[in-house]
């Protein structure tokens, strides 16, 4: 959904409220849906505003910058460390999938080891 400026919203509500016609010609005189005029004026009866909802700012961390900096030791002191040696080395309660996102976040990669079955692809 993209952001609307409260200066539309003002108007388009200001048109629904003086009934300048149907919420679909309203809608289409400014270019929105009416889904989103709907979602509007339940808004402001719910909630009384208007206003843009705030946004999920997205997934937490699960390690802070002190934990993080210790990981990033970690792998540079144990490059070839599993994800689980790194978890436990590191004694935090973190699943292995928080720990690969922190790794990634760190922008490294782990390196793999010899002793894993190599890839069968045929060579080209």
């Amino acid at each position: 959904m993209r952001p609307y400026s409260m200066d539309l919203r003002e108007r388009v509500v200001a048109a629904c409220d003086a009934r300048e016609g149907s919420r679909e010609q309203i809608a289409k005189r400014f270019g929105v849906s009416d889904r989103w005029i709907r979602k509007l004026l339940q808004q402001r009866r719910e909630t009384g505003s208007i206003a843009p909802l705030p946004q999920n700012p997205g997934r937490k961390r699960a390690l802070n910058d002190r934990q993080m900096e210790r990981l990033r030791r970690l792998i540079h002191k144990r490059p070839d460390a599993t994800l689980e040696e790194l978890r436990k080395s590191l004694g935090v309660k973190i699943s292995i999938a928080a720990l690969h996102r922190a790794v990634r976040a760190l922008d490294l990669t782990l390196k793999k080891s010899r002793s894993w079955r190599r890839n069968r692809s045929a060579k080209t």
